[in-house]
C-alpha cells in the first residue's frame, strides 16, 4: 500500500508538472520541466530488503551555453540592427536608394551643377544683370542645400543622443530585477535549478542584452554578477549597481563602474553599442566630410571672386561665408554677396565687362577644389561610401538576425513546450496512476481479507 501510494503522488506530480507545461506553452521566456524518477531509501525488515517507493525530481531543460549564446547574439543582433537604421537615415538625407546612388539627382549635387552652370552663363554674358543674380539664386539654393544636409545630420545625432538616457533607463531597471531575482534565488534555490524564478532572470537577461553589450559571470548560490562589454559591474549578487550619464561638451556620455567612470568609448554591444557607434563614429564622418565640401567650394570660390573686377570697377569680395571656418562650415555657410555687380566676372586690366575672371570661376567645376579632386568627384566620392556602407549594414544586419533566430530555435527545441510531446506524456502518466491505484486497490482487498479470516465481510 505504501509502495502503491508513492507512486500515485509521483505520478500527481508528472501530471502537475505536464499541466503546468501546457498552460505556459506561450508564456515568454518558460522552460519546459520534465520529471526524473528515483527510488526512495530502501529499507530492509528481518533479513527482507524492500523499496520504500519512488519520487520524482522536477527540473527544467535548461542549456546553459546555448542560453549564453543567445543573449551575446541578441547583442550583436541588436547592435547592427541601430546601425542599419542610421545609415539608412543618412541615405535618406541625400535622397540615395539602394537602385539610386548618382550624385547628379540628389539636392546637394543638383544644387551644385546649378551653381557651376550659373557661372558658366556669367562667362558667355557677363553684362546680363539676369544671370548675375542667378549666379547669387543658384548660391542662396547651393548653401541651403549644405544647411539642409547638415542640419539632418545634426537632428539623427540629437535624437540618438535621446536615446542614450532613454536605453540607460532601461539598463538600469532591468539590473535591478535581476539583482532582485538572484537574492530570491539563493536563497530559495541556492543548489538546485530555480524553476519559475530562473526563468524570469533569463528573461531579463535576454531582455537586457538587447540594450547592452554584457558579459556573465555564475556564482555561488546560484547567482549571476554581470558585467558591460568594458567590465564595468551591473549586477553582483543582490545589489545592482546603476549606470548614469552626463553632458559634456554637449553630448551625453555613459558613466559606469567605481567613481563613475566614462565608458562612452568603450561600451559596446546592444541599442547603446549601435546608437554610440553612429553617434560618435559614422555620423561624425559624413558631417566631416560635408564641411570639407562646402568650404572647398566656398572658399575656392571667394578667393577666385577676389582676383576679380566686379561691375563697379572693385576688387571683387566674398560671395560666401562662414561662422567659423571650415568648422561647420555645411551648417553656417550662407551667401554674404548682396548685389549682383559685386560678382567679379572682369579679370585684371579687362575692364569692368570682361569675363576672364568668370571664365576661371566655371572652370572651378573641374580644377581640384576638394582634397585633391573636383567637387564633383569628392561628393560622389562621399556618396559612394554612404551607399556601401549602408549596404554592408544591411547585410550585416540580415546575417546576424538570421543567426539568432538560428539559435532560438535550437533553445526552443530543447526549452520550449511541445504539445504532442506533453500528450504523449499525459497519457503515459495517467496510465502510470491507473496502474498505481490498482495496486492500491488490490493491496487494501488483500488487507481485507486478512483481517476477516477470508470470510466476505465489509471492514468498517
Amino acid at each position: 500500500m505504501n509502495l502503491s501510494y508513492a507512486a500515485l503522488q509521483a505520478d500527481q506530480a508528472a501530471l502537475n508538472v505536464t499541466s503546468n507545461n501546457v498552460a505556459n506553452q506561450n508564456t515568454v521566456g518558460y522552460t519546459r520541466q520534465t520529471v526524473e524518477w528515483q527510488t526512495q531509501d530502501v529499507v530492509t525488515l528481518g533479513g527482507a530488503t524492500t523499496s520504500s517507493g519512488v519520487t520524482v525530481l522536477l527540473s527544467s531543460q535548461r542549456d546553459r551555453v546555448l542560453e549564453r549564446r543567445v543573449q551575446q547574439q541578441t547583442q550583436i543582433q541588436s547592435q547592427s540592427a541601430i546601425i542599419d537604421s542610421g545609415f539608412q537615415q543618412v541615405q535618406s538625407i541625400f535622397g540615395l536608394s539602394s537602385t539610386s546612388t548618382s550624385a547628379s539627382t540628389t539636392t546637394l549635387g543638383s544644387a551644385t551643377d546649378s551653381f557651376f552652370g550659373s557661372l558658366a552663363s556669367l562667362a558667355s554674358n557677363p553684362a546680363n544683370i539676369a544671370i548675375r543674380q542667378n549666379v547669387l539664386t543658384t548660391a542662396g539654393a547651393l548653401a541651403a542645400a549644405f544647411n539642409s544636409a547638415a542640419d539632418q545630420l545634426a537632428q539623427i545625432s540629437s535624437s540618438l543622443d535621446q536615446q542614450v538616457g532613454s536605453i540607460v533607463k532601461q539598463v538600469n531597471s532591468l539590473a535591478s530585477s535581476i539583482a532582485t531575482l538572484n537574492g530570491k534565488i539563493a536563497s530559495l534555490n541556492p543548489n538546485t535549478d530555480a524553476g519559475v524564478f530562473e526563468d524570469r532572470r533569463q528573461a531579463a537577461i535576454a531582455q537586457l542584452s538587447q540594450y547592452v553589450g554584457l558579459d556573465q559571470i555564475s556564482t555561488e548560490h546560484n547567482g549571476i554578477t554581470l558585467t558591460t562589454s568594458d567590465g564595468s559591474i551591473l549586477v553582483g549578487g543582490s545589489a545592482a549597481y546603476a549606470i548614469t550619464t552626463s553632458q559634456i561638451g554637449g553630448t551625453s556620455h555613459v558613466l559606469a563602474g567605481a567613481g563613475a567612470k566614462d565608458v562612452t568609448a568603450t561600451i559596446g554591444g546592444g541599442q547603446l553599442g549601435g546608437v554610440l557607434t553612429v553617434r560618435d563614429q559614422e555620423l561624425p564622418r559624413v558631417s566631416t566630410a560635408l564641411d570639407i565640401l562646402a568650404f572647398g567650394i566656398g572658399n575656392q570660390i571667394n578667393l577666385q571672386n577676389a582676383q576679380g573686377i566686379d561691375s563697379n570697377g572693385n576688387a571683387g569680395g566674398a560671395i560666401f561665408s562662414f561662422a567659423n571656418g571650415s568648422n561647420g562650415a555645411a551648417a553656417s555657410i550662407a551667401v554674404s554677396a548682396t548685389s549682383p555687380q559685386s560678382i567679379a566676372s572682369s579679370a585684371s586690366g579687362e575692364g569692368s565687362s570682361g569675363n576672364g575672371n568668370a571664365q576661371i570661376l566655371a572652370d572651378l567645376a573641374t580644377a581640384s577644389l576638394v582634397g585633391g579632386t573636383t567637387a564633383s568627384s569628392f561628393y560622389a566620392s562621399l556618396l559612394s561610401q554612404i551607399g556601401s556602407n549602408a549596404a554592408s549594414a544591411t547585410t550585416d544586419n540580415q546575417t546576424q538576425q538570421a543567426e539568432l533566430t538560428q539559435l532560438v530555435v535550437q533553445r526552443d527545441s530543447l526549452s520550449g513546450v511541445s504539445l504532442d510531446q506533453e500528450a504523449a506524456n499525459l497519457t503515459q502518466y495517467q496510465r502510470s496512476y491507473q496502474a498505481a491505484a490498482k495496486v492500491f486497490s488490490v493491496a487494501d482487498s488483500i488487507m481485507a481479507g486478512a483481517i476477516n479470516l477470508g470470510q466476505q465481510t465489509t471492514v468498517a
